[in-house]
């Protein structure tokens, strides 16, 4: 199957859901007063291009994603290697982690507030600690779900510490790591919506927030539609890692 002809399959759902969109608020019966249309979205987003609004809240914004992803993926990565390869790290950080996982992020809005101001940091913080627990869950289930029988065969071949983390652990928990960092992505851009209400005067997530109060409903849809496209560009980019990084694999890919 050629790659254009999959594109085409992949647009098609997108495309009608426009087209019924458009036809809906056209002929009256959606309020474009309350969710706009396709039409209203193109004018509104041509307007923050050319006015250079767009770049200028496009770019704030993922510069804090990008940074605050930066910051948990390594975090988690070395929570999840210290937890996955020893018993002992397990023992220290996994029930806290767990705990921390399960506390409403909203909740932690204020405290984060007090604790790191109403600056940059904050918002970078609450980002990074947003994509810390999808990776870290699967870098430590990827590191535990290791074949025994695997590890078993490396040492009987007398491979060292560093050459089985090499050459074993790490090819077989790359997937599940990658799988992990494709939830990180999207978790990130719904923490930086929050974030981005914090004090700020720049962002998308701003945009959103000045677009409600002045009743800018095209301006809201456009900039939740930019979250998406960008969402779905930056998984594309991870799968497309994937699929480099693990030619190896062999699994089905659908009839």
């Amino acid at each position: 199957m050629s790659g254009y002809s999959r594109f085409a399959r992949r647009a098609v759902v997108p495309l009608s859901i426009l087209v019924l969109w458009q036809f809906l608020a056209s002929h009256g019966y959606i309020n474009r007063r309350f969710s706009s249309s396709p039409y209203d979205v193109a004018l509104s987003l041509w307007s923050l291009a050319s006015s250079g609004q767009l770049q200028k809240h496009l770019g704030v914004s993922l510069w804090r994603a990008l940074l605050g992803l930066g910051f948990g993926s390594l975090a988690a990565l070395v929570a999840g290697a210290v937890a996955g390869l020893s018993k002992i790290g397990e023992d220290a950080l996994d029930s806290t982690i767990q705990a921390l996982r399960t506390l409403p992020f909203l909740g932690l809005v204020p405290l984060f507030i007090l604790w790191f101001g109403l600056g940059e940091t904050s918002r970078v913080l609450l980002v990074a600690m947003g994509s810390f627990f999808p990776i870290y869950l699967n870098v430590f289930k990827g590191i535990r779900g290791v074949d025994e029988r695997l590890i078993e065969l490396a040492r009987g071949y007398k491979l060292g510490r560093w050459q089985l983390l090499r050459d074993v652990v790490l090819p077989a928990a790359l997937p599940s790591a990658l799988i992990g960092f494709r939830y990180a992505i999207g978790v990130s851009w719904l923490s930086l919506v929050v974030a981005e209400q914090i004090n700020s005067s720049s962002g998308l997530g701003w945009l959103i927030v000045q677009a409600n109060e002045l009743a800018q409903t095209s301006v809201i849809i456009t900039a939740l539609a930019i979250y998406a496209v960008i969402g779905v560009l930056a998984d594309a980019i991870v799968r497309l890692i994937e699929m480099r990084a693990l030619r190896w694999q062999r699994a089905f890919k659908g009839a």
